[in-house]
């Protein structure tokens, strides 16, 4: 009984086997993968696909019309609103006043200018 191991000792340890993969292990490796570039192939599809302009002509392009209001005392968005465009409904008139002048919280100042739709 020695202590002494030789050289040779350690050569005949078998090299580790081939990496082997279950079917889950399969569906993971390769399924994730082909998803990605299935939906990488998709986007780019469509990004290819999709129109690049908005109209055919300049002519078709209309630009929202707007008039400047000043705000006077005692004024809110709903009679602001309700002056712009009677025929509307007033909710979607002041939304679309809040979104041109970027208000925030829906707040006006007397004095304050405004853009409102004219159409």
């Amino acid at each position: 009984m020695s202590a002494i191991t030789t050289f040779a000792d350690f050569r005949t340890t078998q090299a580790p086997s081939r990496l082997r993969l279950t079917r889950r292990g399969r569906m993971v490796f390769f399924g994730i993968p082909a998803m990605l570039l299935v939906a990488a192939l998709l986007s780019l599809a469509g990004f290819i696909t999709s129109p690049a302009k908005a109209s055919d002509s300049q002519a078709q392009l209309h630009p929202p019309v707007a008039v400047t209001v000043t705000v006077q005392p005692g004024q809110s968005l709903w009679g602001i609103a309700g002056a712009a465009a009677p025929e509307r409904d007033p909710r979607d008139v002041i939304a679309e006043i809040i979104q041109l002048n970027d208000l925030r919280g829906g707040r006006i100042q007397p004095g304050q200018q405004l853009f409102v739709p004219a159409n």
